[in-house]
């Protein structure tokens, strides 16, 4: 079953990426928010206000969004919401698997097509 856009919080180290990632995914239907300073504030942000998937970048700073990552995955709310990382090098994508309980990944070419299967995410 194909997802309609939804809802989806982005953390990205580079503001500059950041907004031209969140252009393009506006362009595609979905509603974005961007955190690329503080993983802390965008943390409380999705808890409070979850959205239907986080996308987390794996290319710069990988260990800000795996904390980031397991900060949200350590509260209850958190743990329903799917995680998709972009990017990054086979190390890191493999340290994030083994410490991000249900993390998924892509590369930021597929990230289209990969949310457009959400439902087959969860």
């Amino acid at each position: 079953m194909v997802h309609m856009p939804g809802r989806l919080f982005l953390f990205q180290w580079d503001a500059a990426a950041a907004k031209k990632r969140a252009d393009s995914l506006r362009a595609a239907g979905w509603t974005v928010e961007v955190e690329s300073q503080d993983g802390a504030r965008g943390c409380r942000a999705v808890l409070n206000h979850p959205p239907d998937i986080i996308l987390l970048d794996l290319a710069k700073r990988p260990s800000h969004s795996r904390a980031t990552a397991e900060g949200v995955r350590g509260y209850k709310t958190g743990r329903r919401i799917p995680m998709l990382f972009i990017d990054g090098s086979e190390l890191e994508i493999e340290k994030t698997r083994t410490k991000v309980m249900g993390a998924l990944f892509t590369s930021g070419e597929l990230l289209l097509h990969r949310l457009s299967k959400i439902d087959d995410m969860a």
